[in-house]
């Protein structure tokens, strides 16, 4: 994205105070221009199927592909203390639910502790050859604050958590049903195996 609106200037070269309100109004409308943009994609939005991300190369992935699939979402970290449980049950959840209709999408982040420093291509080498996980990577996005994915931004305001609204670290996760709607949040120390029963529920398992 450009440059936050704050970083522009409010007065002229050599201390003339002039310009101030001119400069003032444009900083007023690039920040307006930015809220917008997010807000148009919110107020469109009736499902997670409205969206379009990118994958971890940097192409746009049009999240309508995944209709009638059940899908878990999940920030993720390289280095975090919950990686390898992590990781490891998710792999073993997409083995045991891909052939019944679960997809499971991984978002990169890099806001809690600098966890995920690495680029796309580090990220995706080290998940596919440490834990052989077969499930999509997406290109890494923040989750909070004003720069955070629209996707994120649909999750958070489908399903708060207990503190809140915001993702308070590395492996929150939010399960979809097959029309795209928010079903359950759960905590980034709820293991992945652990929620089976909610899975099974949306695929019609059980």
């Amino acid at each position: 994205m450009g440059s936050h609106p704050r970083c522009l200037p409010t007065h002229l070269p050599g201390g003339s105070r002039l310009g101030n309100p001119i400069l003032r109004a444009l900083a007023g409308r690039l920040a307006r221009a930015v809220f917008t943009r997010s807000a148009i994609i919110m107020a469109a939005a009736s499902s997670l199927h409205d969206f379009t991300v990118k994958d971890a190369s940097g192409k746009d992935v049009d999240l309508s592909t995944y209709k009638g699939k059940v899908l878990l979402i999940v920030n993720v970290a390289s280095q975090c203390g919950l990686t390898n449980s992590n990781y490891t049950e998710l792999t073993q959840l997409y083995e045991m639910y891909k052939d019944q209709g679960l997809e499971i999408l991984a978002f990169p982040c890099n806001q809690f502790g600098g966890q995920e420093p690495g680029t796309s291509e580090e990220i995706v080498q080290f998940v596919c050859t440490r834990f052989t996980a077969k499930f999509p990577i997406f290109y890494k996005v923040d989750v909070n604050g004003e720069d955070a994915a629209p996707i994120y931004k649909f999750l958070k305001s489908s399903k708060t958590g207990p503190f809140g609204e915001n993702i308070k670290w590395n492996f929150a996760k939010f399960l979809v049903d097959k029309q795209g709607h928010v079903t359950e949040r759960y905590a980034p120390t709820t293991y992945p195996l652990s929620i089976q029963k909610d899975i099974k529920k949306l695929l019609g398992s059980c």
